[in-house]
């Protein structure tokens, strides 16, 4: 039986890999890994996961996203421990989507995610502003931060003009739309930078070639020990769990993108964890949904799941026929790609909206990106959840009592909100201070919720009020 690909598919993988290629080089550079190993997740990503159910259109690869926490666990434990947490991240990744699982991640808050994304997205243009001037970054989010003070008297200009001017035609050139249909952005951006260095000698430092063997390094009996270590059962749980939220808040972006078959949350989840599991085979960088990319794949015109696994196809070519033209490509150039990425990772129409409708929920997203970028990725979403579920449980808590005087029909008392044992204390207080000698009726239609403590106590205090009410009628009488 022959298997045709489209032609729609076909030319949708050349754009996905062309898109894909700086991109690739670029995570894997920021997260402090040899380059070639940003391009092994790539081939990964759409010859593993893109061959399997789940998402058709969506498109996988090294993300922006996890540069943050990657290159905070390779200085951690070193780079030879990178595939076994990536391995270990895989492994949960499958066993969540095996329980399905996968569903409950559209459960956390908008609020959260938005603020992660934020945090990584801060601390990420912190850091390549340093490598658009060929300068060392400081360590740590805060040191980032700070040491931009001093950057403009250690930036080499000629290195920070070529970074500049690959953002600005990452920015100009998607303007002219029909261009950018038929040449993606980064390709047009990287081209010149790499020509211009090259053709003038600049003395900017350039990707590091290491080859492809020498780089994929298969982890060892000895380390999969280290899974055993509570800081790395930490790492691999936040990798899995950050991983798995990109990639399946992703797919609900790239489902209102197009029109053909919806992601089922589940599989994908699984095809996740199977392309990191290999990945952590190949001591690659762990792997997300990517939406760039996978917007890129649908805008090309893709109809199957034929164009993300071709375009891992292309990568596997790339890598292995030419793979010393990486040395041409300019760091700083990358750096202008990844400032890009990390700036449209700070949901600023997001945060707008949240202030002007729910400021609460805006609170969450600053202080959870603010404790990302002055700690570390782990315990700002930790943060950031547990504010989340206080807040949830603040709100569940409100509850509203209004009275209105009916004259000799007595009192109108409306009960509002949510009745929780939480605010008991207080509805209590609001019904007993109702005048005693009156008839009261009582409204709990505008109640959202009502658990049993609330529930037992209203009744008592009604079953109190009627009986009270009888006894002074009879004393009257």
């Amino acid at each position: 039986m022959r298997c045709r690909v489209r032609k729609d598919d076909l030319l949708a993988s050349l754009v996905v890999f062309l898109v894909a290629l700086p991109l690739c080089v670029g995570v894997a550079m920021a997260s402090g890994v040899p380059a070639e190993l940003g391009l092994v997740t790539g081939i990964v990503g759409g010859l593993v996961a893109g061959s399997l159910p789940g998402s058709s259109l969506q498109v996988s690869g090294p993300a922006a996203g996890l540069t943050v926490l990657v290159y905070e666990a390779v200085q951690r434990y070193g780079l030879e421990a990178l595939g076994v947490l990536v391995f270990g991240a895989g492994l949960v990744q499958l066993g969540l989507g095996a329980l399905r699982l996968g569903r409950w991640f559209r459960a956390v808050s908008a609020a959260v995610v938005h603020g992660m994304l934020a945090g990584i997205g801060l601390v990420l243009v912190a850091g390549q502003v340093y490598a658009l001037g060929d300068v060392a970054a400081p360590a740590s989010g805060l040191g980032k931060i700070t040491g931009l003070v001093s950057l403009p008297g250690l930036a080499d200009p000629v290195a920070l003009s070529v970074g500049a001017g690959t953002i600005a035609v990452v920015l100009v050139w998607p303007r002219w739309k029909r261009g950018a249909r038929l040449v993606p952005a980064p390709l047009v951006a990287m081209a010149p930078a790499a020509a211009v260095t090259g053709v003038f000698d600049l003395g900017v430092r350039r990707v590091e070639v290491r080859g492809l063997l020498e780089s994929v390094r298969l982890p060892e009996t000895g380390d999969f020990g280290r899974l055993t270590e509570v800081g790395v059962i930490g790492t691999v749980l936040t990798f899995a769990l950050i991983a798995s939220a990109e990639s399946l808040f992703g797919a609900a972006a790239v489902d209102r993108l197009h029109r053909g078959a919806r992601t089922d949350y589940d599989r994908e989840l699984m095809a996740q964890g199977a392309g990191n599991a290999v990945c952590g085979m190949l001591g690659a960088l762990p792997m997300t949904a990517v939406v760039v990319r996978s917007a890129a794949n649908v805008r090309a015109g893709a109809r199957t799941k034929a164009s993300r696994v071709l375009h891992g196809g292309w990568l596997l070519v790339f890598t292995v026929g030419v793979p010393g033209l990486l040395g041409a490509l300019p760091v700083a150039a990358l750096a202008g790609l990844l400032v890009h990425a990390g700036c449209a990772l700070v949901p600023v129409r997001e945060v707008r909206g949240l202030w002007r409708e729910h400021r609460g929920e805006a609170v969450v997203l600053g202080v959870t990106a603010g404790a990302i970028v002055f700690g570390n990725l782990f315990e700002g979403v930790l943060v950031g959840l547990a504010l989340a579920v206080g807040k949830t449980a603040w709100d569940t808590s409100h509850v509203h009592v209004e009275t209105e005087d009916l004259g000799e029909a007595g009192i109108l008392v409306r009960v509002l909100g949510h009745a929780t044992f939480l605010r008991l204390p207080k509805l209590l207080d609001a019904l007993e201070a109702l005048p005693h000698d009156r008839k009261v009726r009582l409204e709990l239609g505008g109640l959202r919720h009502v658990d049993h403590a609330c529930a037992a106590a209203i009744g008592n205090w009604a079953a109190a009020r009627d009986h009270a009410l009888t006894a002074s009628a009879r004393s009257t009488s």
